[in-house]
Order: structure tokens, then C-alpha cells, then sequence
């Protein structure tokens, strides 16, 4: 090929290749123009919804309205499946980060601890959101709706589910929550990271075999003081994007079928603006169990008018029925259709990938390092340190001779409590004890007993070894077997509630065997979602920890606090009764005689308390004219610690009609030996106002006392070894 040639070869590839790019350019133009309206990410979510549902057919948007939505290909609308869970986790869906219980997110008193995990479950979540849509993946528990979290109040420590909730107060409970669903949610001005849902609204708690036909009748006082606040909180400080209805009844209207609940108080009250889902199956019972609808078609009506805007199940499936039949409008169903868009809108999930920064998020974060690291520390600040007769603990690493006894020890299923996700490894508490001693250590262990019944095989090779032992840690406890939801607690007869609170009779019967043949150390590790009575142990054992379902890294945690590396620092977020003699009838839902507020007898072990590897003084105690208040707080001992510094009043009408004790503020600091911090409680004059019983918030007028200590300010408490607490009086 000659010069010229050659140069006219080499114009004719660069003409062919600007065609080329030119062809490509065109091509990649009309793939992102959109093809419908409501593509147009120009446009405002709320126009765009209008347009998108402007082109559905009846029978596409009654499809929309069930918790499994099916595809539109012609709208190219995808498959979406609403049913996700992250109660302390991305749960249910393959491999995640499994944080200890929520139950034990409540003892950490820690908001801003909570935060972080709330953000690194919805990390977790898009990372595999982004996973599962790039392999077509739109099943149940793959998309970015969770149903979490649970702020029911734990009125009742007999109740199977206490343990996905923050405990029994709630302000624990809206400060832990508003936490969680901020961290869910993200910051982004234009799109949430995940959907965060508040249940089960309201007075869900318990019986769990009754919960699809009960009827709770509360007076409007425990309404509004107890069961109501966090969601009120979550409604106006954490902008949650989804409430889920309970199945029961509330003053005799089925919570997903109730204008009272759903929108007087919800939406009109509290300016609610997300989406409301029925729990699931939760609107067939109007007219299966409530008895309150003959038809299905009249159960979807009364949830459809009512708000419900997704039904869990398939009662909605009947709309169009019901609209022949005059009970709804076509108004209504578009209505209901746009509130449930525009949460999937607002998670970008019409939008081209690559439009919102979640997008961006990774598979790398999943079950990582740092979430692990962070598993863990909220397990080290779960723990609650009940009992430490002579400062038996911490233990040393290099103790000659340490035995380890029950059926809690190498339990993988004591760590994950319930509605969990899977993880990659998990560190039973055996193996955190193990990993903590020295080499030079003599270690040995047997279950030496059964969970929850008599041994099969009377011969007793552990009881003697382990009273011989330097010292013996004994593991004990429930787990989910025993208590948790109506069908999953398989080792329950009353379906996931708890008749009886004692630990299981051949678990105390071990415990005593082990101490009647020796006076080593005896230190009782206790698992669990609810309180445990043990008052025929407590006398027994030397310690006593409760660690509840601690999560993938809780055996590391429990290690941490036995051998001193970290100091407990939890709180008991319920109360402990002595036995299930102190508690009111379980179906009745006043609160008189329940939760540290109203509860006249003295409990095992009280709200707030647990004990450090330290002493905390209180002093200084001042209220300024601006409710300011301030105080100084001390490491008197030698260890460094945490502290939750609790503040509670009492009004004038305290022990009468209103609370004993009414906690209004926390603060969860550090502190090293000999440091003294001077603490501010910026209170208004709200902060002091009550309930009537119409449910209004009052101001009394009077002598209000306000408390400041690190647990329930009770004698109770100061016979378990809590600090002084110190109070002072204020003039309404």
C-alpha cells in the first residue's frame, strides 16, 4: 500500500469510528430518555405519582395495594414484595450483621450508639438490595421496607415478644426508637437509605394466643401516657415512613380498621404523612375473629377508609368487588395508591440507577469489621451486672482453674434472639470465655444439664468438678425457644408468652448442687428477652450477669465484661419481679400495679439498675429558674467506667394518680478514676406535665421532686449496691 493509500485507508477508519461514536451517543440519548411521564426525574414526586396513576387500569392499582405487588411491564413497573425486617438486622435474608437484641438496644440507654446501628443496618440493606436487583431477585425480605422497629411498651414481662421491643418506659423507648429510625433512614434531602415502620400500633402487647381476637380497653390516661408516645415520637422526630397496625382491637375497633387511631390521632394529630400497613393477615380478622365485618369485601373497606394503605395479605384483593358494591370510591383506592407510591418513590426505586448515593453502596459492607466491632460494643453495653458479692468479678485471665457449665455456654441460638439475619460467624459465649484466658489455664466444660427439663441420663459427672474449680461460670437462661412469637417459640406451651417467669426448674435445681458441694466462686451468666426470676438464686451465687440474646460477637462481649477489659455499664430496661404473684392479670391493659411507674411491691431487681466494676458519687444537685438542671458526678474507685445518669420526678400527685417515678432525661457518659463532670439537663416546663384521665397533657400545681441517679431512685435499689441517688424539690 502506497503513501496515499494508506492515508486514505486511515480517514476512512477515524470517519467510521465518529459514526460509530455518533450511533453509540444516539443510542445511549434514547435509552435514558424516558419512556413514560413519570419517569421524569424533573418532576416532582407528587406529579409524578399523579401521572402513573392516571395510566393504571382499576386492576392495577388494586394490585399495588397488597404487600406483594406484581408487575406492570407495559408501565414498566416491577415486581415488589413491601414484607422486610430489621429488628436488629437485616433479618431473614441471608448474610448480615446480627446486633444483639432489640431488648438489649434498650439496655444500653445509648441513642446516639443506637444511631450507628440503625445506619449500619440500612448500609447493610441497599448493599444487598443493589446485590439482589442485579440478579433479579424481588422476593419477600429483598427489598428496603422494614417493618421494624417494634416500640410496643413491655406492660407485661410475660409476653413472648417484650424482647424485640426498648423495654417498658416510654421516653426509653421514643429516644432508642427516634434513634434507630433516623440511622435507618438516612439524611439525604431527596431519597431515604431505607423505610423504617413503627409497630404495632396500638396496645399490642400480648396475650400472643389471643392477639387476632382480643379487645384491649385502656382508659385514655395509660393511652396517652404509656402506649402512645413513641409513636408519636417517631411520627414528629424521626419522620418514620411507615406505621404498622396491630391486629387486636383498641377501645373496640380493630387497630387496621380504626379512624380514631389511624386518623384522628395519626394523621390529623400528628401530621403523619407516610404509609400505614396492616400487620399480616391483620384484616381478614375483622371479620374471622373481631366479628366486626360479615365480608371480606367490608373488612377491606373499613381498613381502606380507615387508612390502611397496604394490606399484609389478601383482603385487599377484593377492592374491586368492594367498589361494585358501593362501599369505597375509586377516589379513595387512587388516594391510598399514591400514599404507598410515594415511599417507593422517595427510595428511588423508579429512578435510573446511579440517581440517588445509595446506589453506591457496596457488598464490602456487609457483615464487615466494623459492623462486627460494633455488634459488639453494643453488647458490652447491654450487659447488666445484677450481683457482685465482694467484687468476685472481673475474673482473672490467668485464674489456675475455671470450669464452665450450662446449656447457654455453646449455644449459637442464645445469641440471635429472634428475627434474625445469618452471619458468617458467630462467637458463643464459651468461646469468648475460652479466647479470654491464658494458655496456662486449666479450662474445661459440660452442658451438665438440659434447657428446659430434667436430664434423661441421672448420672452427674459436672457438678462436683465445677464446685472444685477456682471458680465456675455457670450459663444459663432461655432463649428463643421459649419465648418469642405466636408460632416460632417451639419449646413454648402458651405460643411464645411465658406463663411462669422462673429459670427452668432443673436449671436453679444445678445451680444449688453446684453450691452444696462447694464455696468457690459462682458466677451466673444469664440469657434472655424478659425478665427472669431468680430470687432463690440470688442469695446463692457470688455474681450475677444478664446478658440478653447478645448478638453474633456476644460472646466476645460477655468475656470483655467477665475479665475486666470493659466495665458493665447496661441498665435494666424492666423491671424484674419476683415472681409472676406480683404481676396484674396479663389481659388486663391498665397500668396500675405494672412497670416501675405504678408498681407498689418490691420488685427483684428494679428499672435502671445494674451495678459496675466501680463506685459513682452524686452531688451538686441545682434547678435553675429556666428548668436548667445541673449536676456533678464522680468515679470515686479505681476503674475506668461508663455511667447512665438517670433523671426522674415525681409530681405532686405522685403514688396517687399519676407515676412513683417518671424518667425524663438520660445521659450515658465516661468517666476515669477520681474524674468528676459536671452534667446539664436542659428541662422545660412541659417536661413536668401529666396525664388526665382524658388523656390531656396538665400541668399540676404543686411540689414536684426531681431525682438523679444511675438506677430506679428506690431503696430496692440501694439494697443491690446502686449509688446514692440525690433529689431535690421544685414549686409549680
Amino acid at each position: 500500500m502506497n503513501r496515499i493509500s494508506y492515508t486514505i485507508f486511515i480517514l476512512m477508519i477515524c470517519l467510521s469510528c465518529k459514526t460509530d461514536k455518533k450511533n453509540i451517543d444516539a443510542a445511549e440519548n434514547t435509552s435514558t430518555k424516558p419512556k413514560f411521564e413519570w419517569q421524569n426525574t424533573a418532576l416532582s414526586y407528587e406529579k409524578r405519582i399523579d401521572v402513573l396513576i392516571s395510566e393504571m387500569t382499576l386492576e392495577e392499582k388494586t394490585s399495588q395495594l397488597l404487600d406483594v405487588c406484581p408487575p406492570i411491564e407495559r408501565l414498566n413497573i416491577p415486581k415488589y414484595n413491601w414484607w422486610n425486617e430489621a429488628l436488629h438486622g437485616v433479618a431473614r435474608n441471608g448474610r448480615a450483621t446480627v446486633f444483639p437484641q432489640a431488648i438489649a438496644f434498650g439496655a444500653t440507654f445509648d441513642d446516639a450508639l443506637i444511631k450507628r446501628v440503625g445506619t449500619a443496618i440500612s448500609d447493610e440493606a441497599r448493599a444487598k438490595y443493589n446485590e439482589a436487583i442485579k440478579v433479579g431477585n424481588r422476593s419477600r425480605y429483598a427489598g428496603l421496607t422494614f417493618w421494624s422497629p417494634n416500640i410496643n411498651i413491655f406492660r407485661d414481662a410475660r409476653w413472648g415478644r417484650g424482647q424485640e421491643t426498648y423495654g417498658e418506659d416510654p421516653f426509653l423507648t421514643s429516644k432508642i426508637g427516634v434513634a434507630f429510625v433516623k440511622g435507618l433512614q438516612g439524611n439525604d434531602p431527596n431519597y431515604i437509605k431505607a423505610a423504617a415502620c413503627a409497630k404495632h400500633y396500638a396496645v399490642h402487647s400480648g396475650p400472643e394466643e389471643f392477639r387476632h381476637e382480643f379487645n384491649a380497653v385502656v382508659n385514655k390516661k395509660d393511652l396517652f401516657e404509656t402506649y402512645l408516645p413513641a409513636f408519636e415520637a417517631l411520627v414528629k422526630e424521626a419522620n418514620v415512613e411507615g406505621v404498622m397496625g396491630a391486629y387486636n382491637r383498641t377501645l373496640g375497633e380493630p387497630c387496621c380498621g380504626s379512624p380514631y387511631l389511624l386518623q384522628d390521632i395519626l394523621r390529623d394529630d400528628w401530621g403523619f404523612k407516610g404509609y400505614i400497613v396492616s400487620d399480616c393477615g391483620a384484616i381478614s380478622d375483622f371479620h374471622r375473629f373481631h366479628k366486626v365485618t360479615q365480608t371480606p369485601e367490608e373488612s377491606a373497606a373499613l381498613a381502606l377508609k380507615s387508612g390502611t394503605t397496604i394490606n399484609c395479605g389478601n383482603v385487599y384483593s377484593t377492592l374491586k368487588s368492594a367498589l361494585n358494591q358501593k362501599l369505597i370510591t375509586t377516589e379513595l383506592i387512587d388516594k391510598r395508591l399514591k400514599e404507598s407510591l410515594l415511599t417507593r418513590f422517595k427510595l428511588g426505586m423508579f429512578d435510573p440507577v446511579g440517581s440517588n448515593p445509595y446506589d453506591h453502596i457496596t457488598s464490602e459492607v456487609v457483615d464487615s469489621d466494623k459492623h462486627r466491632k460494633l455488634a459488639r460494643e453494643v453488647a458490652q453495653k447491654s450487659i447488666v451486672l445484677l450481683k457482685n458479692k465482694n467484687n468476685v468479678l472481673p475474673l482473672k485471665k490467668d485464674i489456675r482453674n475455671l470450669y464452665v457449665v450450662g446449656p447457654s455456654a455453646s449455644s449459637e441460638e442464645v445469641l440471635l434472639g429472634n428475627y434474625y439475619g445469618l452471619t458468617s460467624t458467630t462467637q458463643t459465649i464459651l468461646d469468648g470465655i475460652v479466647s479470654k484466658v491464658s494458655l496456662g489455664t486449666t479450662i474445661n466444660y459440660k452442658s451438665g444439664v438440659l434447657p428446659f427439663r430434667k436430664n434423661v441420663n441421672p448420672i452427674d459427672w459436672t457438678t462436683g468438678e465445677a464446685a472444685s474449680a477456682d471458680a465456675c461460670i455457670a450459663v444459663m437462661g432461655i432463649s428463643g425457644l421459649l419465648e418469642g412469637e405466636e408460632g416460632e417459640a417451639l419449646a413454648s406451651s402458651d405460643k411464645g408468652d411465658r406463663t411462669s417467669l422462673k429459670l427452668p426448674q432443673n436449671q436453679i435445681d444445678f445451680i444449688k448442687k453446684i453450691r452444696n458441694n462447694g464455696d468457690k466462686p459462682l458466677i451466673l451468666v444469664l440469657t434472655g428477652g424478659s425478665p427472669i426470676a431468680i430470687p432463690e438464686l440470688h442469695d446463692l451465687v457470688d455474681a450475677i450477669v444478664f446478658v440478653w440474646y447478645p448478638g453474633e460477637e456476644g460472646g466476645n462481649a460477655v468475656a470483655d465484661v467477665l475479665f475486666g477489659d470493659v466495665s458493665p455499664s447496661g441498665k435494666l430496661p424492666i423491671t424484674f419481679p419476683k415472681s409472676v404473684d406480683q404481676l396484674p392479670p396479663y389481659e388486663d391493659y391498665n397500668m396500675k400495679g405494672r412497670t416501675y411507674k405504678y408498681m407498689t411491691q418490691e420488685p427483684l431487681y428494679p428499672f435502671g439498675f445494674g451495678l459496675t466494676y466501680t463506685s459513682i458519687e452524686y452531688k451538686n444537685l441545682d434547678v435553675d429558674s429556666n428548668y436548667e438542671v445541673t449536676v456533678d458526678v464522680t468515679n470515686t474507685g479505681n476503674t475506668l467506667s461508663d455511667e447512665v445518669v438517670q433523671l426522674y420526678i415525681s409530681s405532686p400527685l405522685s403514688n396517687e394518680i399519676d407515676p412513683i417515678f417518671d424518667l425524663k432525661s438520660f445521659k450515658r457518659i465516661t468517666l476515669n478514676p477520681n474524674e468528676t463532670k459536671t452534667l446539664t439537663f436542659k428541662l422545660n416546663r412541659k417536661t413536668f406535665n401529666q396525664f388526665n384521665e382524658n388523656g390531656e397533657s396538665v400541668e399540676r400545681n404543686g411540689n414536684y421532686t426531681i431525682y438523679i441517679s444511675g438506677a430506679l431512685p428506690s431503696q430496692r435499689s440501694l439494697d443491690l449496691g446502686a449509688s446514692k441517688f440525690i433529689k431535690t424539690n421544685i414549686k409549680l
